[in-house]
């Protein structure tokens, strides 16, 4: 990537923000190898649009301002995926309100206060993290993400990009397979990548449908079921009005965080409103936090 002078930009935020929860709900744990926050607390990845690559840095500044800084060719182009990715003008004051309803929901979204719906920066991305973290622990499938992404990937100053459909199409199935990826779900991501390259499925058209039509968009590609559909939309493309219902891992998590006393968890998601997916990112956190380590004191923004 050839030097070029830095985007630097100062983005106010929708109070309340947290960059440090909402970096935690997007890559899920501190292995991951795309998505990095050094000791100083910035965040830090590489995007790429087509044959343009970036290098993002994102700091807090304050309660209401982050400052984001990208370096490459092109680099303002950049600023809008940065802010969607990260949630920072997202109004969550639905979900407040109904989170309030439920004592174990509001001791939960309190104690994750700023925290903000994370996306990736593309559909792809989105597509593989679905496929691969199907139906195995989020250890497990994050140790078999890191392998794939390293045995595929060329680190750009220090960060590995995420592999692009193309790298995954033409890897030879015993790299991902030494990865640690089943035959099947190597024959789904290859399905994905193959949709994603011919256009069969965009973002885009996606973007044009009501969730309930896009989740049948979805599910039409190999792999990809009701469960996979909902969160490719709450990561890929920021739908709060969905859930992944019918998941085990959800169930245990609610049990977890509600110490048992959650009487309806299947209806629970109903009763949370439109805006009813940051439940998901507040069982994630939360069951990340009791289970490995108490949740961090809240420090530095109010």
């Amino acid at each position: 990537m050839r030097k070029t002078s830095p985007w630097l930009e100062q983005v106010p935020v929708a109070r309340p923000f947290r960059l440090d929860l909402t970096v935690n709900a997007l890559r899920r744990l501190s292995t991951n190898i795309v998505d990095v926050v050094g000791e100083d607390g910035t965040y830090r990845r590489v995007l790429e649009r087509g044959h343009n690559c970036a290098l993002l840095s994102v700091r807090q500044l304050s309660a209401d301002l982050v400052e984001i800084r990208i370096q490459g060719a092109n680099a303002e182009k950049f600023s809008g995926v940065a802010q969607r990715m990260l949630g920072l003008q997202r109004d969550l004051r639905s979900w407040e309100r109904h989170a309030a309803g439920v004592p174990w929901v509001a001791r939960l979204a309190r104690a994750l206060r700023g925290l903000k719906p994370p996306r990736y920066p593309t559909l792809w991305e989105a597509l593989a993290h679905a496929i691969i973290f199907q139906q195995i622990s989020i250890h497990a499938a994050s140790a078999i993400m890191r392998r794939t992404i390293e045995a595929l990937a060329q680190p750009v100053r220090g960060l590995y990009p995420f592999p692009t459909p193309q790298q995954i199409w033409d890897a030879p199935q015993s790299v991902l397979v030494t990865a640690g990826l089943s035959a099947n779900k190597v024959a789904s991501l290859r399905a994905a990548a193959a949709a994603i390259l011919a256009g069969v499925i965009d973002e885009a058209a996606l973007e044009r449908l009501d969730s309930e039509s896009a989740i049948g968009m979805l599910t039409a590609l190999r792999g990809i079921g009701p469960w996979s559909a909902a969160v490719v939309l709450l990561r890929g493309l920021g739908r709060l009005d969905v859930f992944p219902r019918k998941d085990s891992g959800v169930a245990a998590a609610i049990a977890l965080l509600s110490d048992g006393t959650e009487e309806d968890p299947e209806g629970l998601p109903a009763r949370l409103g439109p805006q009813r997916g940051m439940l998901y990112f507040h069982l994630l956190l939360g069951k990340l936090a009791r289970v490995e380590n108490p949740l961090q004191p809240r420090v530095g923004y109010e």
